[in-house]
């Protein structure tokens, strides 16, 4: 029987393990429940010192706080009931813009990452080509390039240059993470799919993947996280998202300090939400395996 070759090892010196933080997900979430008292309160007194170093540089400025008008901007009472206020509308068409990006991205990483793994001399130069362009040019260019240029071509709305960029932009980072995922599974499990007569495509589903996934989870976590916030630069061609919501709000309001505070605090919500959501499926397949 022939034997199916294993994938060629990572080149262009690349790491052979995967891109991004190399601890697990919600790491920083386990780490502070398990934390000192003198760590915690070192942790208090440094957030006291950032809030209080705002609350006296604003009044130093002579700046009129207005928390109490924040409320308004998050949800809104009505005869209806209860709906959600700008802020809280922009922060689902940020999860909406992320979400959708961050599959694609997958997508395509994964596709990159088969190409640059593959035997075929031209995938190979073409996703290597793809790869370098897209992550040696600054982000905001690329925004420019596919709303700009490629929007009129293609015929693309504000929202849908948005998805695109970001997508083309991350897939290539989680092509990395993706390669060198694979590159670590051992030759063996590569050996053991031959020797039941599983073809290449096979082995990736059934063996290769289903067991990089465990070392891919971490990095990934942390490739949707940067996603999240990555996503606030669409505000630069007027996608409503939340960080152009917020911007709309001080430049009518003037509420600089309460609304860029409340923007923040949304962010590492999602963020935060999104790496423990991480942490318990990391821990679950560890348990599986």
């Amino acid at each position: 029987m022939t034997a199916l070759p294993p994938p060629p090892a990572v080149r262009d010196g690349s790491p052979e393990r995967p891109e991004g933080p190399g601890r697990p997900a919600g790491g920083a979430l386990r780490r502070l429940l398990r934390a000192t008292p003198t760590q915690v309160g070192l942790y208090l007194a440094a957030l006291g010192a950032v809030i209080y170093a705002s609350y006296a540089g604003a009044n130093g400025m002579g700046y009129n706080w207005q928390w109490y008008a924040v409320p308004r901007y998050l949800y809104r009472i009505g005869s209806h009931g209860i709906r959600p206020g700008p802020l809280l509308i922009g922060l689902g068409t940020t999860i909406a813009i992320s979400a959708v990006s961050f599959l694609l991205a997958l997508v395509l990483g994964l596709g990159l990452a088969l190409l640059r793994l593959s035997g075929l001399v031209v995938g190979r130069a073409l996703a290597l080509g793809l790869v370098e362009v897209l992550r040696n040019v600054p982000l905001l260019v690329l925004v420019y390039i596919f709303y700009f240029v490629l929007g009129p071509v293609f015929g693309w709305s504000r929202l849908t240059a948005s998805i695109a960029v970001l997508a083309a932009f991350h897939s290539v980072l989680v092509s990395e993470i993706i390669r060198g995922g694979i590159a670590s599974v051992a030759r063996g499990q590569w050996e053991a799919a031959a020797s039941i007569g599983m073809s290449r495509g096979q082995a990736y589903r059934y063996i290769v993947l289903p067991q990089a996934l465990r070392i891919m989870l971490p990095p990934l976590t942390g490739e949707a996280i940067s996603l999240i916030k990555s996503s606030a630069i669409v505000s630069v061609i007027g996608v409503a998202e939340l960080t152009t919501t917020g911007r709309d709000i001080v430049s009518d309001t003037y509420m600089s300090f309460e609304i860029w505070f409340t923007v923040a605090a949304l962010y590492l919500v999602l963020t935060v939400l999104l790496s423990f959501a991480a942490g318990r499926l990391e821990a679950r397949l560890k348990q599986e395996g």
